[in-house]
C-alpha cells in the first residue's frame, strides 16, 4: 500500500479532536492510509468544497479580475469557499454579493467540476446559471474589475482556472442547446 501525503497546503500535525501528533498510517478498517493519533481519531483530508455562479444579462455574463492569489489578474465568475452553515445556491448568491456586488436569482446547475491533490489542494466545484435580480456591478475586495462580456469575447487565455475554463465551455454548450430547443 503506496502512502500519500496530505494535500499541499493541507499538512495537518496534531489531531483536532485531542491535539495529539498525527502519523499517515495504515488501518485494518481503510483502503488507504489515514492521519491518524494515539488515540485512534482519524482526520480525513478530503477536497474543498468551491461553489460559483455565471450572471448573466441580456446574453452577456459577468466575469470578474482575481485580486488575489493565487492566479492574481485573471478572469473568472464570482466563487468560492462554501461555509459550513449555508446551501450551495445560498454561497453561490452570497460569493456575487461579496466579489461583485451584485444580487443573484440562482438557476440551472452548469456542472460539477473536480481537480484531486496531491500537485494542488483537491476541489470539488459547482458552477449555476445566475440572473441578476439587484445591485450594482461594484467590485468587491476580491476583485479588481468587473466586466461584461458576449460569448464571443470570453478572454479564453485568460482565465483562472481549468474548472473555471471547463464551466464557461459548458455554459456555452447549455446555451446552444437552449436555442436548438426553441428553433
Amino acid at each position: 500500500m503506496t502512502q500519500q501525503p496530505p494535500a499541499p497546503g493541507e499538512d495537518p500535525q496534531y489531531c483536532p479532536n485531542c491535539a495529539a501528533p498525527l502519523v499517515l498510517r495504515p488501518l485494518p478498517t481503510e483502503d488507504r492510509p489515514r492521519l491518524v493519533c494515539d488515540r485512534g481519531h482519524i482526520l480525513y483530508v478530503n477536497p474543498k468544497l468551491i461553489v460559483g455562479v455565471i450572471p448573466e444579462r441580456r446574453g452577456r455574463i459577468l466575469l470578474m479580475r482575481r485580486a488575489i492569489e493565487p492566479r492574481y489578474g485573471a478572469w473568472t465568475f464570482p466563487g468560492g469557499f462554501m461555509e459550513i452553515d449555508e446551501t450551495a445556491e445560498e454561497c453561490a448568491a452570497r460569493e456575487a454579493q461579496e466579489e461583485v456586488g451584485i444580487q443573484v436569482s440562482i438557476g440551472k446547475l452548469v456542472g460539477v467540476y473536480s481537480r484531486p491533490a496531491p500537485h494542488t489542494p483537491g476541489i470539488v466545484s459547482i458552477v449555476y446559471r445566475g440572473r441578476i435580480t439587484g445591485g450594482e456591478v461594484k467590485p468587491g475586495r476580491e476583485a479588481l474589475e468587473a466586466r461584461w462580456f458576449r460569448p464571443e469575447d470570453i478572454p479564453w487565455d485568460e482565465l483562472a482556472y481549468e474548472t473555471t475554463n471547463w464551466a464557461l465551455r459548458d455554459w456555452l454548450k447549455g446555451r446552444r442547446d437552449t436555442s436548438r430547443k426553441r428553433a
